[in-house]
């Protein structure tokens, strides 16, 4: 839905126009990814974590670490964003709203 305002210099939101430029899901979902993987880099941080052994503690290899802190690669799987939350003792949590 387009909200729109008597001040002609107030348009529809931003999410109104990524919408009708058929953008706006594939926004979110790049958001969401940095977001996670900010998260992960930042609990990585606080546990003095390189990225090899948060690699091990992960079961897996580095090039999978990076592609999962790489906010260009929006395919990461669920199963993979768990290991990286409970590498660094933390859980992931996922409701919707």
């Amino acid at each position: 839905m387009i909200k729109t305002s008597s001040n002609p210099n107030i348009g529809s939101s931003f999410d109104d126009f990524l919408c009708e430029q058929g953008m706006l899901e594939n926004c979110e979902h790049q958001a969401l990814k940095e977001i996670l993987a900010d998260q992960v880099r930042q609990a990585m941080e606080d546990k003095h974590l390189s990225k090899t052994a948060m690699a091990e503690r992960m079961k897996t290899s580095r090039r999978q670490l990076d592609r999962l802190l790489d906010p260009s690669v929006a395919n990461i799987t669920l199963a993979t964003m768990t290991k990286a939350a409970r590498a660094v003792g933390r859980e992931l949590q996922i409701s919707l709203i």
